[in-house]
C-alpha cells in the first residue's frame, strides 16, 4: 500500500504526467504506532454545537463532519502531513500505478474487497457510482457538488472497480473526492426523497469503524466501535459527543475530567494561560486554515456598495479584537489562506483602522448622517443585524467592540445570536441573515481550490447546492475559480490564486479578522489523538483513539 501527497499528485499531472515516486504507506488499517492502546474504554469529546445532519452529503456544519468520520468512509482520506492515505480504496490513484490516465482527464478507482456496510450488506463499486448520481441530482440539495460535476462519465466493470473520465483536467479532483464520503445505495436509492429520508437525521448506515448507537437531542451522541471495520477494530469501545454550548462550562468540565477531548472549539485564548498548569492534561497549540470573518449578505442592498463595505472595514479595531478580546492568540489575515498554504498571497494590503476615512468614504458615497447619527441613503437607514452561535463569549465582546466601532462612523449593528442548531441550519444555508460572525475553512485541506465557497454557481439560496452563503457574484472571480482547477502546473495555479486573492481583498467580499489558532485540551494517557490542520475536525483519525496501557 502507498501514500500519495498532493504536492506529489499535481507534478505527476504536470509537463508529461510524470510518474512520482511513493513513499512507503502508513494507512488506517495498519497504523498502530509504537505504542498500542489497551482495548476498551470510552471518549468523551465536549462539543459548543450539536451534530444533526448524519447523512455526510446533505448541507451541514463542522461538528457534523466530527460525526461523519466515526461512521462513514470516503475513498482516501488526508493525514496530518496533507498527505492522502488510502480508506475504501486499496491505493490512491497516480500515474505509475495507472490509476491516472497521463492525458488527466480518466482515473481508475480499486477499491477494497470484503467491505461490508454497518448493516452487513457488501460495499462495492455500485455505492460509489450511486454517490455521485445523488450528488449531482439537481433535485438533491448536496453539501458540494465541486468534483462531481466535473465527471463526464463513471463506469463499474465489477465490484471493485471504478472507471471515471472528467470532462477536462481538474487538478483538485483527488482532494475533493478525498473530502467525500461515500453512502449506500441499497437503502438510499429507493427512499422517495433523499432530502427528506430518516437516514440523514435518525439512522445513518455507514462503512466506518464506529456505528450510530443512539441520541439524546440536545444533551449527547454516542458511537459504538464496529468490531468488523475493514480497517481493523478500533481500540475503543464508544464515543461519546457532549453538547455544552456555553465555551465557559464546557472548559469546567474539561478540568474536572467530565471530558476528555475539547473538541472543535477547543480552549477559548482567555483560558490557555491557566490550562497550560492543569495536571494530567496536553494541550495541542496549532494553526488553522480557519479564518474568523464577518460574512455579508449579498441579497441585503447596503452590502452590494463596496463603499460601504471599505468604510466598515476601516472602522474595524482588528487589533483591539485580537489583542484584547483573543488575547493576542491569532493571527491577523487579509485573505482566506493561511500563511501556511503554498498559494498563500503575501502581499496583500495591510488593514488600517482609520474611523475618520471610513467616516470620508461613507460621506462621498452619500451615506449621510441622520439625527440620531444614523447614516441613511434614499431613505434606506445603515442598520443590520450581525448574528452569531449564542453562549461564544469571546465572539460576543468582538460583536459589542465592532457595535461600538460601527456606531462610531454613523453605521448602526444590532447584534442577534442564536443557538447553533437555528442559526448554521436554514438561516445560514438559505442565507437568510444580514450579516455574520463566523469561522470558516474556504478551501480543501491544503488545495486553495474554494469554488464551493465563492463561485456564484454554488449559492444553496438559489440552486439548493453550495456553500457560498454570502450570494457573493463577481465575474472576475468566477473566472479565476475556473482557471484554477484546470490548471494542473502548480506555478501557474499559484499564479492564479495570488490573483484571486488580490481580487477579494480589493472588493472585500469578505471582511477578514484573523487565522485561527487552535487550542485543544486531551486528557493524558489517550493515544494517537493527532491535530490536523487539512480537515474541518479532530476526530478524523478515531479509529486510532485509545487509553495506555
Amino acid at each position: 500500500m502507498t501514500r500519495l501527497s498532493r504536492r506529489e499528485l499535481l507534478g505527476m499531472l504536470a509537463g508529461a504526467w510524470a510518474a512520482a515516486a511513493l513513499p512507503p504507506r502508513v494507512g488506517p488499517d495498519v497504523a498502530r504506532a509504537a505504542e498500542a492502546p489497551k482495548r476498551g474504554g470510552q471518549v468523551v469529546v465536549g462539543l459548543s454545537q450539536e451534530p444533526t445532519v448524519f447523512n455526510p452529503l446533505r448541507p451541514h456544519i463542522e461538528v457534523d463532519r466530527g460525526v461523519h468520520f466515526g461512521i462513514f468512509d470516503s475513498l482516501w482520506r488526508t493525514d496530518e502531513r496533507a498527505q492522502f492515505i488510502p480508506n475504501l480504496a486499496v491505493e490512491v490513484p497516480s500515474v505509475k500505478n495507472g490509476g491516472i490516465a497521463k492525458n488527466g482527464r480518466e482515473y481508475t478507482f480499486r477499491l477494497k474487497k470484503g467491505v461490508a456496510w454497518h448493516d452487513g450488506t457488501p460495499f462495492s463499486a455500485r455505492d460509489v457510482k450511486f454517490t455521485w448520481e445523488l450528488v449531482t441530482n439537481p433535485k438533491f440539495g448536496a453539501f458540494t457538488r465541486v468534483g462531481f460535476d466535473a465527471i463526464a462519465s463513471m463506469e463499474t466493470p465489477d465490484e471493485s472497480t471504478v472507471r471515471v473520465r472528467l470532462r477536462e483536467p481538474f487538478a483538485p479532483f483527488l482532494t475533493a473526492w478525498g473530502d467525500a464520503w461515500i453512502v449506500p445505495a441499497h437503502i438510499l436509492e429507493s427512499v422517495p426523497d433523499p432530502n427528506t429520508a430518516e437516514f440523514n437525521t435518525r439512522s445513518p448506515i455507514g462503512t466506518g469503524p464506529f456505528k450510530f448507537g443512539s441520541r439524546v437531542a440536545g444533551d449527547h451522541l454516542v458511537l459504538v466501535a464496529n468490531p468488523a471495520y475493514h480497517g481493523g477494530p478500533p481500540h475503543l469501545e464508544r464515543i461519546i459527543f457532549k453538547y455544552i454550548p456555553d465555551l465557559t462550562v464546557l472548559y469546567t468540565q474539561f478540568k474536572t475530567g467530565a471530558i476528555d477531548v475539547t473538541g472543535l472549539q477547543g480552549i477559548s485564548a482567555e483560558f490557555y494561560a491557566e490550562a497550560k498548569a492543569l495536571p494530567g492534561v496536553t494541550l495541542h497549540l496549532h494553526h488553522s486554515p480557519s479564518v474568523e470573518y464577518i460574512y455579508f449578505n449579498y441579497g441585503k442592498p447596503w452590502f452590494k456598495e463596496r463603499p460601504v463595505r471599505q468604510a466598515l472595514y476601516h472602522a474595524m479595531d482588528k487589533r483591539a479584537i485580537i489583542e484584547q478580546v483573543y488575547y493576542g492568540v491569532p493571527k491577523p489575515v487579509e485573505g482566506y489562506l493561511p500563511s501556511t498554504s503554498w498559494a498563500y498571497n503575501a502581499d496583500l494590503p495591510r488593514h488600517e483602522h482609520n474611523p475618520e476615512k471610513a467616516k470620508q468614504i461613507l460621506d462621498e458615497a452619500g451615506w449621510k448622517p441622520g439625527p440620531d447619527g444614523i447614516r441613511a441613503k434614499g431613505g434606506e437607514r445603515l442598520s443590520f443585524t450581525n448574528s452569531t452561535t449564542s453562549g461564544n463569549k469571546l465572539r460576543e465582546q468582538a460583536q459589542a467592540l465592532l457595535q461600538q466601532n460601527w456606531r462610531a462612523v454613523g453605521v448602526d449593528m444590532q447584534i442577534s445570536n442564536m443557538p447553533a442548531a437555528v442559526i448554521w441550519g436554514e438561516f445560514y444555508v438559505k442565507s437568510k441573515f444580514d450579516s455574520l460572525m463566523v469561522g470558516i475553512q474556504a478551501s480543501v485541506g491544503d488545495d486553495p481550490d474554494c469554488l464551493n465557497r465563492i463561485h456564484s454557481k454554488y449559492i444553496a439560496a438559489e440552486t439548493g447546492s453550495g456553500r457560498n452563503v454570502a450570494q457573493y457574484k463577481n465575474p472576475e472571480v468566477d473566472h479565476l475559480l475556473e482557471d484554477g482547477v484546470r490548471e494542473v502546473d502548480r506555478a501557474k495555479r499559484r499564479a492564479l490564486y495570488v490573483k484571486l486573492q488580490e481580487v477579494l481583498r480589493t472588493d472585500l467580499a469578505y471582511l477578514p479578522i484573523f487565522s485561527y489558532v487552535r487550542i485543544e485540551g486531551v486528557r493524558q494517557g489517550l493515544l494517537h489523538y493527532k491535530p490536523n490542520s487539512n480537515v474541518l475536525h479532530n476526530t478524523w483519525n478515531m479509529h486510532e483513539w485509545g487509553w495506555k496501557a
